[in-house]
């Protein structure tokens, strides 16, 4: 199978990339920095920097996961607009080239969180659960969505991944959790009362291979472990794994002081279930955080 990917080099795509090169399967990353590609996704990855580098070859998949980090740094408007430009104005341009096809892929599955909620509260949320909220973070996931989805006009089906929090001993929020951690210097986020949806890498690699293969998958699936967390219980089980305490609070009035509109995303949360990933017979290796936790720290 040919699968182009955006976003390859991102902490996903490079395990997706190690994943399906192990497969067999052909892989090109369309990505800015095309000279990296090989380095960081493997020698047998092609990196392009145009999409009409593809040339006719057929592309039966596409993998769409490009996008700036969400949480990385105030929502200034230049911080926004580049967000949206990451993701919305890239898929349009993605979904441009693939109307010039004559052979279109035969799936398109794309990116999204399980932020389209917005702040779900207490509320269960399962993929036929509407809209909660509608803070920057929800319609960011709402437009990227539905930009995807006008591939469906094309024929191609579409898959729409709503990634909780990914947890990974190379990267993402977990590596910018562990030094203060590590120093005793962790905590709870806010009241700590909020929901954390996460989801162990292995398992994030796995269902998006598992919707990849299943013909009749389409439309948003939750991806995330079938047992949310407080964020208080998180920080208490990656405290318990490291040995360490963890008891320092992060103020709610300091986070809005540092981070401004985007602290609405550190101190709300989503009690997502992945109840159609489930109801398609999809497995988790990974359902409780300590045991994750300790797989991916190498404390047994």
């Amino acid at each position: 199978m040919h699968i182009l990917l955006t976003g390859g080099t991102g902490l996903i795509g490079r395990a997706l990339c190690r994943q399906w090169t192990q497969q067999g399967h052909q892989l090109t990353v369309w990505s800015r920095t095309p000279q990296r590609v090989a380095a960081l996704c493997g020698a047998q990855v092609r990196g392009i920097g145009w999409l009409d580098e593809v040339g006719d070859q057929a592309v039966d998949a596409v993998i769409n996961l490009a996008g700036a980090p969400i949480a990385d740094r105030p929502w200034t408007r230049k911080r926004k607009a580049l967000l949206w430009a990451s993701r919305i104005t890239l898929t349009e341009q993605l979904l441009a080239w693939l109307q010039q096809r004559q052979q279109k892929p035969r799936v398109l599955l794309s990116g999204s969180a399980v932020g389209w909620y917005g702040d779900g509260g207490e509320r269960e949320l399962s993929e036929d659960s509407p809209q909660i909220t509608d803070d920057f973070g929800a319609q960011l996931c709402g437009a990227w969505e539905e930009t995807a989805q006008r591939a469906e006009a094309m024929g191609i089906r579409v898959v729409l991944v709503r990634t909780g929090l990914v947890l990974a001993a190379d990267g993402g929020f977990l590596a910018r959790l562990l030094p203060p951690f590590r120093f005793g210097l962790g905590g709870p986020v806010g009241d700590g009362r909020q929901w954390m949806p996460w989801i162990h890498i292995a398992d994030q690699i796995a269902l998006i291979d598992f919707l990849l293969q299943q013909e009749q998958a389409s439309g948003p699936y939750n991806a995330c472990a079938p047992e949310p967390v407080r964020n208080a219980d998180f920080a208490r089980a990656l405290g318990r794994v490291l040995h360490r305490p963890a008891l320092l609070p992060a103020p709610a009035f300091l986070l809005r002081m540092a981070f401004g509109e985007l602290a609405g995303l550190l101190l709300g949360g989503q009690r997502a279930l992945p109840v159609r990933l489930q109801e398609a017979g999809f497995r988790f290796r990974f359902t409780d955080l300590d045991l994750a936790l300790a797989d991916l720290l190498g404390r047994h």
